[in-house]
């Protein structure tokens, strides 16, 4: 039965919806030479994704699990240290919860 004055949710609404909140289902960035990088946005990662994320054991082994191989030569080649992407994790956290609280997600 359902209840007053309540709305169900539909995921593929609310999916589209995060998506176009947080611009895409790509985080893109730049490094310091000018190469853009894109690793899944946090929310919508696979299993895969999330089991390499978070079995890395140090900055370098998290760094590849969210770059890849190729993308982490690039990323290393401009300068960047392994560290450095937790900053821009950190961001991209920041950037997330500012963007979804100016969404609704209801229909």
């Amino acid at each position: 039965m359902s209840k007053p004055n309540r709305k169900r949710y539909r995921m593929s609404e609310v999916k589209a919806q995060m998506s176009e909140a947080v611009g895409g289902e790509l985080v893109e960035f730049e490094t310091d030479k000018g190469d853009v990088l894109t690793f899944p946005h946090p929310l919508f990662t696979d299993d895969d994704w999330d089991e390499k994320v978070d079995g890395a054991e140090n900055s370098k082994e998290k760094a590849i699990a969210i770059l890849g191989e190729e993308q982490y030569e690039k990323y290393t080649a401009a300068g960047h240290k392994d560290s450095d992407i937790g900053l821009l994790m950190i961001a991209v956290q920041q950037d997330m919860q500012g963007q979804i609280k100016k969404r609704p997600t209801r229909s």
